[in-house]
């Protein structure tokens, strides 16, 4: 957690004390969110050699945001040139930009108001979102959000949005846990089916497939958001699940033949819907493994569970998704880096019905 550390360092030693004596009394929420490895925590020395350095969002009052150029142009006047040993303007972000309630100076300090910055990061611009809202904010956006820290909070505003957008509504996490089931059930039987007619590497794609559904789904029981592929992994190993689970899934992407691939991803889901059940999740039922109709494979009853955990969603119109939410269905980045775009592909999703 480098970079962190850095920004909260630079903002009390530096961004702090200049507010103060630019304007005294001026109240606003300060942090380290949106994009980068270091909100996540996740950054290492590999990950300064571009666009990282001491980075905070100064997070003002609507009222307050007549205030800006004002404030920036202080800033501009006032901040060093270096931090310690890093520099204070990136090379990839260091020029000025404007948009509505959201002004960057070309340096590591931004201001803006908690609208602009939930519309940037997430595509609307308030912290109470609808159905449709949540089901087109890709998870990896929402960690943006509600990873990371905050460095100073007058009037609870961030910790409020964080919290409210820290966890998805009930009806809507099993709707994600459904379709994620329902993935799996798709395909179970085609590690077998692709490896039985001889075609090796099919059988290895569709484990790799499903390797990563059911590490979704490890997530989703234990109700954390997953970050993009970067990182997906590594947050994987951060979940309770993952010293049983882990060896289980790196045993699938080693097996050397279809059948002991088939064997570990059985158990890796058994474990999954056990869990489930354990943690009392709504409409979680007992897994069972058997055979796929009367061909030689054998899988996990991934449709009773689906179908279990939807009949326990309380809003018809949600227990009818398709796909569950856009990330489940979607996985190109400028879908998933693009809110507007995210945002239209889900609409187009629910709406066709």
């Amino acid at each position: 957690m480098i970079g962190l550390m850095l920004s909260r360092r630079y903002f009390s030693q530096v961004v702090e004390p200049a507010l103060a004596a630019i304007a005294p009394g001026l109240r606003y929420g300060a942090a380290r969110l949106g994009d980068g490895s270091e909100v996540l925590g996740f950054d290492t020395d590999m990950s300064a050699d571009h666009n990282y350095g001491p980075t905070v969002q100064i997070v003002l009052r609507a009222d307050d945001f007549g205030l800006a150029d004002h404030l920036m142009a202080e800033l501009e006047r006032r901040l060093p040139e270096r931090f310690e040993t890093w520099p204070v303007r990136f090379e990839c972000t260091g020029r000025p930009h404007r948009a509505e309630g959201w002004l960057s100076g070309g340096h590591g300090v931004e201001l803006m108001t908690l609208p602009a910055l939930l519309t940037r990061q997430i595509g609307i611009g308030h912290d109470s979102p609808d159905t449709r809202d949540w089901l087109a904010m890709p998870e990896q956006r929402l960690l943006t959000l509600t990873a990371g820290a905050v460095f100073r909070d007058d009037d609870g505003t961030l910790a409020a949005m964080r919290r409210r957008l820290g966890a998805f509504p009930q009806n809507i996490w099993l709707a994600k846990l459904a379709a994620q089931w329902d993935r799996v059930g798709e395909e179970r039987a085609f590690v077998g089916r692709t490896g039985a007619l001889g075609d090796d590497l099919g059988s290895r794609l569709v484990a790799g497939r499903l390797v990563h559904d059911l590490m979704r789904i490890g997530f989703l029981v234990e109700r954390r958001y997953a970050p993009y592929a970067k990182w997906f992994g590594t947050a994987f190993q951060r979940l309770d699940c993952a010293p049983q689970l882990g060896p289980m899934l790196e045993a699938v992407l080693a097996a050397s033949d279809w059948e002991q691939r088939e064997i570990h991803i059985a158990n890796a889901a058994q474990v999954l819907a056990q869990m489930q059940v354990e943690r009392g999740v709504p409409g979680a039922v007992p897994p069972r493994i058997a055979s796929y109709f009367t061909r030689p494979f054998q899988v996990i009853n991934a449709d009773e569970i689906a179908g279990a955990l939807r009949s326990a969603i309380a809003e018809a119109h949600v227990r009818t998704l398709p796909a569950g939410a856009v990330d489940q269905f979607a996985d190109a980045t400028p879908v998933l880096m693009r809110p507007a775009l995210a945002r239209a592909l889900a609409f187009a999703m629910i709406d066709d019905r």
